[in-house]
């Protein structure tokens, strides 16, 4: 298996926006939720962070490494991704 690069303008719009929300230490624990931006496209990120994060809360130490998956999947889908952890942002 082989992974292709896109290259992207870095002016280039962004194609949606994804918040992704800890609901709590009871799974469910996270809700991606969305402004704009095509609703198949929002729907396949939503599936893939879900999986990536479904039984992780963010305490867990496999957090950090799917965080980042999940974040190297909205650059290359090129979305705006905002993280609410519950948590102040100086904390």
């Amino acid at each position: 298996m082989t992974y292709t690069e896109i290259e992207r303008d870095p002016n280039e719009p962004p194609r949606g926006h994804a918040r992704v929300v800890y609901l709590g230490p009871v799974a469910p624990h996270w809700e991606i939720q969305s402004d704009f931006g095509d609703r198949a496209m929002i729907d396949g990120f939503r599936d893939r962070v879900q999986a990536r994060l479904q039984l992780v809360p963010p305490h867990d130490p496999q957090f950090r490494r799917n965080r980042e998956r999940v974040i190297r999947d909205a650059e290359r889908e090129n979305l705006l991704l905002d993280w609410d952890l519950g948590q102040p942002e100086d904390a």
